[in-house]
């Protein structure tokens, strides 16, 4: 399962100030993983701040608070710059109105919505010079409907095309699938997509905004899923063997989670 964001462990609250503000944090402990000998594997204390503003610090379950307050520390600068940085991103996340004039993400490029009346031709939308064009018969009170009706279903059927033609491309790599699983376009609001027990796909429409290159993360990722069904080590090496640049591509696609799911 590929999901936006997934906290996991127990979780501790603390805050730090930073000039004249107060930043607050989350501490998330695991259990040490274990080699082939028994012996505990040494974890890192690390770092994220998150689209949405959640900064969480992962560390192992026996550091010390103070051992984890100094790595905040150490990076405060870092963290309060990234915040800086996402807070300015949110305020571009409006609810969508689907009037003319608002964006809309296709691949990863940005397009501008126009919405015109034209009383002889049948509504229609399509992509052209920079814009998402969507032409009504004519206005009416229902028309901010129409439009989000007409988009959703635009963004669907290309999903369900450019999702196919990527599905079929990455078979080339997941040399550990046979035959080629069936999945559905479904609509989800915490996850990218998902994998059943029985090797079906689930895929977010709103991964078509993307640029392909996170579109191919997710599929991979759950095509993992299909030979490692939870995110064990060996399902963390076989996603690098097929996409060393994972972690980079993923980031990509989270920073603009906010963005891709707003509608």
């Amino acid at each position: 399962m590929t999901s936006v964001n997934a906290h996991e462990g127990n979780v501790e609250s603390y805050s730090f100030v930073y000039g004249d503000e107060a930043v607050s944090y989350e501490v998330i402990r695991k259990p040490h993983a274990l080699d082939a000998n028994g012996n505990k594997k040494k974890r890192k204390i690390t770092i994220k701040v998150h689209p949405n503003c959640e900064v969480v610090v992962n560390g192992p379950e026996d550091t010390a608070r103070a051992d984890i307050h100094d790595a905040v520390m150490k990076r405060a600068s870092w963290i309060y710059a990234a915040l800086k940085e996402f807070r300015e991103h949110l305020e571009y996340v409006q609810p969508k109105h689907y009037v003319s004039g608002e964006m809309q993400f296709y691949l990863g490029r940005r397009y501008v919505l126009k919405i015109v009346e034209d009383a002889d031709a049948l509504p229609t939308i399509k992509m052209t010079r920079g814009k998402l064009l969507v032409t009504l018969t004519r206005f009416n009170q229902d028309k901010t409907a129409m439009v989000r009706a007409m988009v959703r279903n635009w963004y669907k059927v290309r999903a369900e095309r450019i999702f196919h033609e990527r599905l079929c491309e990455l078979l080339l790599q997941a040399t550990w699938v046979k035959g080629i699983p069936s999945f559905r376009v479904l609509p989800m609001t915490k996850q990218w997509g998902s994998c059943s027990a029985k090797g079906n796909l689930m895929l977010n429409p709103h991964l078509i905004k993307a640029p392909k290159e996170c579109i191919d993360y997710v599929i991979l990722h759950e095509l993992c899923h299909i030979a490692e069904h939870n995110h064990s080590d060996k399902f963390w090496r076989l996603l690098t063997s097929v996409m060393p640049n994972w972690k980079e591509v993923k980031a990509r696609l989270d920073g603009m989670a906010e963005l891709y799911l707003n509608e």
